[in-house]
């Protein structure tokens, strides 16, 4: 195969056989998280998800164990690390790490590690995960808390290694403010190891192919799974569906409102008449 990213054009079976060697190199990544974990939240719960991402921060690949919520918002979470970190001066060995609750997971609990992979001297981009870490101090669950200041920790958008180097200050910073030290850093630790084995993998995949990188695949990839998206939504029924529920609020209960409106392959969700903002920690990001 053609060595120039122009060049690469693949036919079918070798396309699938290369997009089912990155989803098994994801489920290596995921395995190896839950096997070298500290906490019960991975090894038996698997709070997690696991994704490889393009140059611009697009997942083309994801693993398949781990959780939805998870997935969908690590998705969109890695472009938030590219548009607050200089990518021009990453370097091979370098992690980065943040747990922004309104643009990556939800809450502070879930934290989010970032690794730049560099084949021949370029960067080709990102394995991420998101795992829910046992506790990061303050009121962490507790539907008292009243500001994202109460729930705990926050970690902006930085760098955990850097150049294979761990930062002691952040590891040092977080044992003092959180409840278990010995289980979060080891989760955390647990999720770089766990990337380094995907980028090992994602390594040989690219040697054997004959590969640059993952920017001509991962086009292909988005491009079909689009198209599969597109031509299920084409087989409902043009129209409007609403419903309503009602959940378990704080001060009282919140309803949530929904209309999806179908046209040809788009779908559009309009979440009109959901209750307004609560005090408590119970919010829905849009």
């Amino acid at each position: 195969m053609a060595n120039t990213k122009k060049q690469e054009v693949f036919d079918p079976i070798q396309l699938e056989v290369i997009w089912n060697r990155l989803v098994t190199l994801l489920e290596e990544q995921a395995k190896t998280l839950i096997r070298t974990s500290f906490t019960s939240i991975l090894s038996d719960a698997n709070d997690l998800s696991a994704g490889l991402f393009n140059q611009a921060g697009d997942m083309i690949a994801q693993a398949n164990t781990g959780t939805p919520g998870h997935i969908n918002s690590m998705a969109t979470g890695v472009r938030h690390f590219l548009k607050n970190v200089d990518t021009t001066k990453l370097k091979d060995g370098d992690v980065l790490i943040g747990n922004n609750p309104y643009e990556i997971s939800g809450h502070l609990l879930d934290v989010t590690i970032v690794t730049p992979v560099f084949y021949k001297e370029s960067l080709i981009g990102y394995f991420a995960s998101t795992c829910h870490v046992s506790d990061v101090g303050g009121r962490g669950f507790s539907p008292e808390g009243e500001s994202i200041y109460e729930e705990g920790l926050h970690l902006p958008y930085m760098k955990m290694y850097e150049r294979g180097v761990v930062n002691e200050t952040l590891l040092t910073l977080i044992r003092a403010n959180v409840r278990a030290p010995y289980q979060v850093i080891g989760d955390l630790r647990a999720q770089v190891v766990a990337q380094e084995v995907a980028i090992s993998r994602l390594r040989e995949t690219l040697e054997e192919f004959g590969l640059r990188d993952v920017e001509a695949i991962g086009e292909e990839i988005i491009a079909i799974s689009e198209k599969a998206m597109r031509k299920a939504i084409e087989e409902l029924p043009d129209g409007i569906y609403e419903n309503e529920l009602y959940s378990d609020g704080a001060e009282k209960p919140i309803l949530l409102k929904c209309k999806l409106i179908v046209k040809g392959d788009t779908v559009h969700v309009d979440f009109d008449g959901t209750s307004e903002g609560s005090k408590k920690s119970n919010q829905c990001l849009s």
